[in-house]
């Protein structure tokens, strides 16, 4: 045994393990670990790098108040090599930030902020660069000009040094931007495979169109074709605000550390000034259940003073989180996206989307959206298609381990017209369901943000959401086939009526009878027809009302207009009643005689005009049963003082005890 060999068996194991320890760098982690973030195989890097600088530009554009220009280009180069690029028209950044911003991960300015938006984490963009520099050894392109700057833009060379997290920026200089007021410019190299379907960069860039109307995107694909996705509206969506934490939820590391770094002097104002929703009245109900004394300072809480702080705060009734830090898109929005890119479907049915109210779960705001698009050329066959967004943001992969896929699969689709094998299980049928989640802190499976976790308030969020969008295409479902029966029926009764009254009278060398009331006795309904006329931004709706009943009748029509939409034809019209703050809006017919008939029409104008349905018409103030073409006005419209009439002895009432029990069921859930 040589010399060497002793030294070494003298040493202790454990001296020589800590001689091996060393600090490992985030970049450095990331590194050997890609597919946490999502670039776990070349289809998805692809796609993972265009999505973080989409939503990058997305997020910026919308803070600085400017409708999203976003611009993305595909270039195949070779050997799994592509040149993307991807260009905004957003404020641009500051120089001095530019290497940090989009060279350094974990750097950010909205990790902290408790506000909805789609960046939150500080990793995407710089982790896509890192992929790109490893991939292919070459570094990023980043120019950027801010707002004022005149003609002047910077541009610079950018590669991440994984050992310490810091980038290394070359060949930085500045540059006359034509054509350009403000926005930033990022091209990069990666390694990856093009793919076309439902995982596509393409069907990404679709999707984002679809919950962002605002935004115009134009995409060149590998074969160099151009696809652009128009903006549908000029209306931004509502800003959020930030807010400060809830104290629902907290853990006592949380609150340990909270105490440590605030500014405030006593936990009294600790407890007031740095969360949300607590008031003096509640600090001190919190304080006197403790025994803490308001005036001892924060950082001299111990840890079973912050545990008795957070048991006290799960006794004391706290208001839920404000919900000013969404911004939900919203139910007119969510249709005009899904109308404006799916348009070549020509689908039968929108229903009317549904937002829920905010709720909140481990102190964070949370609302859930859902459309449902049924029919036209939609295919029939296989499982519905599920859109899945957070935050505005597409879902394309890991559906399976999805909380909205839960929620769908969840949900009795067979009680709204659509089949379902056992009565679980993702449905099938030509549809389309849309579900978004919008929070101050989206809580996915993975830093890879490809699905949400299964927590069950979002959960059962989802899947109320779900029914009542549900309710409505059921509703759509029975009052075509109602309508189609109708019609048969009358088409019959106006053919064969007439032409029998006519030869009886040539028989008999008498005059035709007037059959319109043997018509209306034997029809009973009243009729209300919808007609529209439409042309580009302007569309002019009618409602043919025609009452084949035996008696007088007397009611109203109610409608939700998009209020952005109306022009002064709908206050002309002689049976307009009001229009509220949600364009909710009603019409009086009066005394409409037997066999007689009534219009009401108005007209829409500009961009949101083509999202009103007149099928989505309603009324009150007559027994619904003997109503075609309108549905009864939902319980929840927020209009009081309306009755329903008695029923006539002639008209017999329909079965609706299943509609009732999903209604009550909505209700009880609620």
């Amino acid at each position: 045994m040589g010399s060497d060999e002793k030294k070494r068996m003298a040493v202790p194991t454990a001296n020589i393990l800590a001689s091996k320890q060393k600090e490992i760098s985030i970049t450095e982690f990331f590194e050997k670990n890609k597919q946490i973030l999502g670039f776990d195989s070349k289809s998805k890097s692809l796609l993972m790098g265009v999505k973080e600088a989409v939503d990058n530009a997305l997020d910026a554009c919308e803070e600085a108040d400017i409708l999203p220009d976003v611009f993305v280009r595909v270039e195949r180069l070779e050997d799994d090599e592509y040149r993307m690029v991807i260009e905004d028209n957003g404020p641009g950044i500051v120089k001095k930030m530019m290497p940090n911003v989009f060279g350094r991960l974990l750097y950010g300015s909205r990790f902290h902020a408790l506000r909805q938006s789609r960046g939150q984490q500080g990793i995407g963009i710089s982790a896509t660069i890192m992929f790109g520099n490893i991939s292919t050894g070459k570094p990023a392109r980043v120019q950027s000009k801010i707002e004022g700057e005149d003609s002047v833009a910077w541009g610079m060379d950018i590669v991440i040094d994984t050992k310490t997290n810091r980038p290394i920026v070359t060949n930085e200089e500045p540059f006359t931007w034509e054509g350009k007021g403000s926005g930033t410019r990022i091209e990069y190299y990666t390694k990856g495979r093009y793919i076309t379907g439902k995982q596509s960069i393409f069907e990404y860039l679709k999707n984002t169109a679809i919950v962002n109307p605002h935004a115009k995107i134009t995409f060149v694909d590998p074969d160099n074709k151009t696809f652009v996705f128009e903006r549908a509206t000029d209306t931004m969506p509502e800003k959020s605000k930030e807010i400060k934490p809830h104290p629902e939820g907290l853990e006592i590391g949380e609150l340990q550390k909270m105490t440590q770094s605030t500014q405030q002097k006593t936990v009294r104002a600790f407890l007031i000034n740095d969360f949300s929703r607590v008031t003096a009245r509640i600090a001190d109900e919190i304080l006197k259940e403790t025994g803490i004394k308001p005036d001892r300072k924060p950082s001299g809480l111990s840890r079973d003073d912050c545990r008795d702080i957070i048991k006290a705060i799960g006794n004391v009734k706290i208001m839920a989180p404000q919900t000013d830090c969404l911004s939900p898109i919203g139910d007119t929005l969510i249709k005009k996206g899904l109308m404006h890119v799916l348009d070549g479907m020509r689908p039968e049915y929108y229903a009317p989307p549904v937002t829920r109210a905010p709720k909140a779960v481990n102190g964070n705001p949370f609302t859930v959206e859902v459309g449902i698009v049924y029919g036209g050329d939609i295919p029939a066959e296989g499982q519905v298609t599920i859109l899945r967004f957070a935050n505005r943001v597409p879902l394309l992969y890991q559906a399976g381990a999805c909380a909205i896929t839960k929620a769908v699969s969840d949900v009795d689709w067979r009680r709204y017209g659509l089949e379902q094998r056992g009565g679980k299980g993702v449905p099938f049928g030509p549809a389309i369901i849309l579900v978004h989640v919008a929070s101050t802190k989206v809580f996915f499976t993975s830093e890879g943000k490809e699905a949400i976790a299964d927590l069950p308030e979002i959960t059962e969020e989802i899947g109320l959401a779900l029914k009542l969008c549900g309710r409505n295409l059921k509703s759509h479902l029975r009052k075509r086939e109602r309508r189609e029966h109708t019609r048969a029926k009358f088409e019959i009764v106006q053919v064969i009526l007439p032409e029998l009254a006519k030869k009886t009278a040539e028989f008999l060398s008498k005059p035709v009878p007037d059959l319109d009331l043997t018509i209306s006795k034997i029809m009973n309904v009243v009729w209300i027809e919808p007609g529209v006329d439409a042309k580009k931004k302007l569309r002019k709706i009618t409602y043919s009302v025609f009452n084949y009943t035996r008696s007088e009748r007397s009611f109203r029509i109610h409608a939700q207009l998009p209020k952005e939409a109306v022009n002064l034809t709908l206050f002309s019209d002689s049976h307009f009643v009001e229009m509220n703050d949600e364009g909710k809006v009603a019409w009086d017919v009066k005394d409409l005689a037997p066999a007689a008939h009534t219009t009401i029409s108005f007209e829409l104008t500009g961009d949101m005009a083509d999202v009103f349905s007149p099928d989505d018409v309603y009324i009150s103030g007559i027994n619904p049963v003997i109503v075609m073409g309108a549905d009864p006005l939902p319980g929840d419209w927020g209009i009081k003082g309306i009755e329903v009439t008695e029923i006539d002895s002639e008209e017999e009432p329909v079965e609706e005890e299943e509609e009732e029990e999903e209604t009550q069921e909505v209700l009880e859930d609620d």
